[in-house]
């Protein structure tokens, strides 16, 4: 099947070697249309090579142009023109960024700025070069930053703020007050500012009790497609700078993430739990409400967190489930089977 014709844009090495550096080797004026895998690359293409142990595929790649390691330029050479940089794996990231930043911009310039199928209340403010989608809907005191995009059905409650630069997919929606910093990147679906999961029990009903905080997001985050993070019940729930999400997660109210940690799909993090800095949490993991997990924290994927994790590492954990009282007393007997085993081999090096 061939390519299709999404990411295609024409610049020539010498665009791409003003913009990101590097060295160059070959022919600077060579066009290249598309960034592309080494087995897929074509002659107009340009494809990456992070390591040595992948070597051989340079000679067999029909790219374009290669983004090698110094190791690599050599072999690399020998072939056609490359791009020397210590990291490739960072560079060709870089790239992705600038690539798609090109595209945005000739999307910009098919579509009008502000749709006139959009709705954008009198008392928004709204930045230079900001655009807007069909149908989308931007209500009062809201402010969007310079050079926003805002898809198409996409909602902006009162008083909700989004950064300069920042991308909401197609019907997203920022609840009232709530806030995404500088350059973020919102996926379709995304919701913003739901009401926590707040009830008081009386008389076997449930009481709501009403989220009266907010969502705060900083810089440059971003945010799966259809992921939930819920507004806090008095004080907001905090995403810090750097954050990325993953597809279907669930973010509690009142929970913190601290900067630059990354979470895999389907994760869920209850009420008030409180991630540090820098941590990682695998695929479909649990963190229950009202723990802490320290900085550099490791989450592997399908763990339920059940206590705090107060110490740098890697952590895993999968329990069968059972009746409540029997589930405590296995876990306990459990936690104890090295202290057993150790006096157990004890006892046999006596006999």
């Amino acid at each position: 099947m061939p390519p299709s014709d999404a990411a295609v844009v024409t610049a020539t090495l010498r665009d791409i070697h003003a913009a990101l550096g590097g060295v160059l080797h070959g022919d600077a004026g060579l066009t290249i249309r598309r960034i592309a895998s080494l087995e897929a690359a074509g002659p107009d293409e340009l494809s990456f090579v992070s390591h040595a142990r992948y070597a051989s595929q340079i000679a067999t790649t029909k790219a374009g142009v290669l983004i090698v390691p110094p190791a690599l330029v050599e072999a690399a050479s020998v072939r056609g023109a490359c791009l020397e940089t210590p990291g490739p794996y960072l560079y060709f990231a870089r790239l992705t960024q600038w690539w798609r930043a090109r595209l945005d911009a000739e999307e910009a310039l098919e579509s009008p700025a502000i749709h006139p199928t959009s709705s954008v209340h009198p008392s928004a403010v709204l930045g230079d070069g900001v655009n807007v989608g069909p149908y989308a809907v931007i209500e009062a005191g809201a402010v969007v930053g310079d050079g926003a995009r805002i898809g198409a059905h996409a909602v902006l409650e009162r008083r909700a703020r989004v950064g300069a630069g920042t991308r909401l997919a197609p019907r997203v929606v920022v609840g009232r007050d709530c806030a995404i910093g500088a350059r973020g990147i919102v996926h379709a679906g995304v919701v913003i500012g739901a009401d926590g999961f707040g009830f008081a029990p009386h008389q076997g009903e449930w009481i709501k009790i009403e989220q009266l905080g907010a969502v705060c997001i900083g810089d440059d985050v971003e945010i799966g497609a259809n992921c939930c993070i819920d507004r806090g019940a008095l004080e907001d729930t905090v995403i810090e700078d750097g954050v990325k999400l993953d597809n279907l997660i669930q973010i509690g109210h009142n929970v913190h993430i601290g900067r630059h940690t990354a979470m895999a799909g389907c994760v869920g993090v209850a009420g008030s739990a409180r991630i540090g800095a820098h941590c990682t949490v695998g695929g479909g993991a649990v963190v229950l409400g009202h723990l802490t997990l320290a900085d550099h924290v490791h989450i592997s994927a399908a763990s339920v967190v059940m206590r705090s994790i107060l110490q740098p590492g890697q952590y895993s954990g999968v329990f069968p489930i059972d009746d409540n009282k029997s589930w405590e007393k296995n876990a306990a007997t459990l936690r104890q089977l090295h202290r057993l085993r150790e006096r157990i081999k004890a006892l046999e090096n006596r006999s």
